[in-house]
């Protein structure tokens, strides 16, 4: 039977077949996306900083979203992972990917210091527990003077040229610095795709529809949180790694709660549950802060009543109620 027969047959199986082809090929078409986004920004800077909230949302995402836990903590996450890249270029010297992969592995262990402490905790419990424990993080790297500048923040994260296979890159061109960074959020979608098509990613979602049941047929629901928590936070150390190469210096309120607050409403705004909504609402958010700064200082009052509004009218993001729509 031809397509269009088919279509006819069934009217919804066009729209079926179109969102079942960009589910099994949502890494890619994120890719491919991404790979042309530098041309419709307005600058590259821009571009750069979508990117890498956007992948700090995708790793939020997947414990807010697929696993249902509200996490006030995740920057933690994402500064730990900043201030470890930064640390180990200025004060170690090491080279950039080292720095990145001690980033990741920082916000691994960060996560699973705060998940062992906070994951048997529910509801609005398991969000205030997180804020204290990012707020405890905050406080350490900001005393630490001698490592992290304390309130001035780290700097001299200077990384000019980057060695890949005996080339030398330029990483102060701004365009080559957007496709570097590029190259890992990448992967990191691709890594995210597999996860959530996995059996794994099926118990994240089981859990989150009905832990009973799920602790009923056999799985160590307290485990797949944890885990969960652990993945996120790699998810975010690397998203802090690259924000320490894009800006050359880690600023200490990228520590802060308010840097937890930002995720979750890009997480809103975009459509939490969605493979592409972390995206879509970081792209958003810093689009309306770019513009509208511009206009008035006081862009946060006009940004917030955007956003009030995305939530009364579409209250399953921007790309999660398009998703709604257009299955109905």
């Amino acid at each position: 039977m031809t397509e269009a027969a088919e279509s006819f047959k069934h009217p919804n199986a066009a729209t079926i077949s179109w969102y079942d082809f960009a589910t099994r090929h949502r890494a890619s078409l994120a890719a491919a996306v991404i790979l042309i986004f530098p041309l419709v920004m307005p600058f590259t800077a821009l571009a750069v900083n979508i990117l890498i909230y956007g992948l700090y949302a995708l790793g939020f995402n997947l414990v807010f979203g697929y696993l249902g836990l509200l996490s006030f903590g995740h920057a933690a996450l994402f500064g730990t992972g900043a201030y470890l890249c930064g640390i180990a270029i200025v004060h170690f010297g090491w080279p950039w990917y080292v720095a990145i992969a001690a980033g990741v592995g920082g916000g691994l262990l960060m996560a699973l210091l705060i998940g062992v402490l906070a994951i048997r905790t529910r509801g609005i419990y398991f969000a205030m527990v997180t804020m204290a424990l990012s707020q405890c993080v905050y406080y350490l790297f900001y005393q630490a003077v001698d490592w992290t500048g304390g309130e001035n923040g780290l700097r001299g994260i200077n990384v000019r040229t980057i060695d890949l296979f005996g080339l030398r890159i330029d990483f102060i061109n701004p365009m080559i610095r957007y496709y570097v960074i590029a190259a890992f959020v990448i992967a990191a979608f691709f890594v995210m795709s597999r996860i959530l098509a996995s059996p794994f990613g099926a118990v994240i979602e089981a859990v989150r529809e009905n832990e009973m049941r799920a602790r009923a047929s056999g799985y160590d629901v307290t485990v797949t949180r944890l885990l969960t928590f652990v993945l996120s936070g790699g998810f975010c150390g690397l998203a802090g790694a690259l924000q320490a190469l894009h800006l050359s210096i880690v600023p200490i309120e990228i520590l802060h709660y308010e840097t937890s607050g930002l995720v979750v409403m890009v997480a809103l705004l975009g459509g939490m549950g969605t493979f592409f909504g972390p995206m879509i609402g970081a792209a958003v958010f810093l689009v309306l802060e770019n513009v509208v700064s511009v206009w008035t200082v006081h862009w946060q009052l006009i940004v917030g009543a955007i956003f009030i509004a995305c939530v009364l009218f579409f209250p399953a993001g921007i790309w999660g109620t398009l998703i709604a729509r257009r299955r109905r």
